[in-house]
């Protein structure tokens, strides 16, 4: 089956926009927030206000005691001009910056109406199950592009913070995130053709849960898969779906989670690159019709937990009119608790670290 091609038209991306059509959309988003203005913003303006009553009286007295030492008035207010005109090239700069954020929230805007998607330009701490989404602090994604047909499907740029000690680092992803049809086991791969010194992804899991699986499906992911779910994983990852990935998705990490399909990268998704717009508008297309082989899919192990569970079901409060015949008794749709997470992997680098810089401690002392 050919796979549905998902509207694209990327004209939206590049065309020459309207300024004022930018500024009153730009007015629009400022409404949308007006109601809930985040706490990092009100603190920024705080930060600026305080900032600038400081300052000014400082750069006030600097100039009047450089008067009264130096004698000269012009002489002593040289300084007090470069730091005006350092201030300038910083406000311009901020402005620049401000009007291409805008200019490229409308062309999103406009591309994704284009396309019979919406745009979002923020969401805090985004409720999405995959590994990125629960890590760090500031949680955010940003330029948001969905569609809802054939189905659910989100692109995004996502950033969190991690501290450790006094220092912070930020780290920041694209991902697309496709709404499946039922939960299915939580399943990772990660392709190595984005790895470097080891896997990129922020979660390592144990080597036990590793899955071989036939051709050359080997030579680009490694495959995660609970413990037990092994004959599941062959069964959603057939052949054919399997060729899906490798010719669409080689550098690309995927992750299966609840009824979930999350495709991560360490480089923005959602860009004004039509060039990015074609390759993940022909990932997804690619994958949807595989997607319906999946719904079929139920948890045989949900069947020894819930002995009643069966094809069909009954009213409320009200039997079956027959009995079902025998091997057609199956499991609602979910996974069991052993199957719905990987089990996480400890990293060897950090303890390797210690030991070496400990076992070179020592033979310096020696020697």
């Amino acid at each position: 089956m050919t796979p549905p091609q998902l509207s694209f038209d990327p004209r939206p991306l590049t065309e020459p926009v309207d300024a004022a059509s930018v500024r009153a959309f730009a007015a629009e988003l400022r409404s949308r927030r007006t109601a809930g203005m985040s706490a990092s913003t009100v603190i920024g303006i705080a930060v600026a206000v305080i900032a600038a009553v400081v300052m000014i009286p400082i750069f006030v007295s600097v100039v009047l005691a450089l008067a009264s030492f130096g004698g000269s008035p012009a002489t002593a207010a040289i300084p007090l001009v470069l730091i005006l005109l350092l201030l300038a090239a910083v406000g311009v700069m901020i402005w620049l910056s401000v009007r291409n954020a805008q200019a490229t929230r409308y062309r999103l805007d406009r591309f994704a109406r284009a396309n019979g998607m919406s745009y979002e330009p923020k969401i805090v701490d985004p409720p999405l199950p995959g590994m990125i989404f629960s890590l760090g602090r500031a949680r955010q994604s940003t330029d948001l592009i969905r569609g809802t047909r054939p189905r659910f499907v989100e692109f995004g740029n996502y950033q969190y913070t991690v501290q450790s000690g006094k220092n912070s680092t930020t780290y920041r992803w694209g991902y697309v995130a496709v709404k499946l049809d039922v939960p299915l086991p939580n399943i990772v791969l990660d392709a190595k053709g984005n790895n470097g010194f080891g896997s990129n992804l922020p979660a390592s899991f144990q080597k036990a849960q590793r899955l071989s699986l036939e051709g050359d499906f080997d030579q680009h992911f490694t495959l995660y898969c609970p413990a037990g779910y092994e004959r599941d994983a062959l069964y959603l990852f057939t052949p054919d779906i399997m060729a899906r990935f490798i010719d669409n998705a080689a550098q690309l990490d995927v992750e299966i989670v609840d009824d979930w399909l999350f495709l991560y990268t360490q480089r923005k998704v959602s860009t004004l690159d039509p060039a990015t717009w074609a390759w993940l508008f022909g990932v997804v297309g690619a994958l949807l019709t595989k997607f319906d082989q999946w719904a079929r899919w139920r948890d045989d192990r949900l069947i020894a937990e819930n002995p009643g569970a069966t094809a069909s079901a009954a009213p409320p409060n009200q039997a079956l009119p027959f009995a079902p015949p025998a091997g057609l008794l199956t499991p609602p749709p979910g996974v069991a608790p052993q199957g719905r997470r990987l089990k996480r992997g400890g990293t060897w680098v950090p303890i390797i670290i210690v030991i070496g810089f400990i076992a070179f401690w020592i033979v310096s002392r020696i020697i």
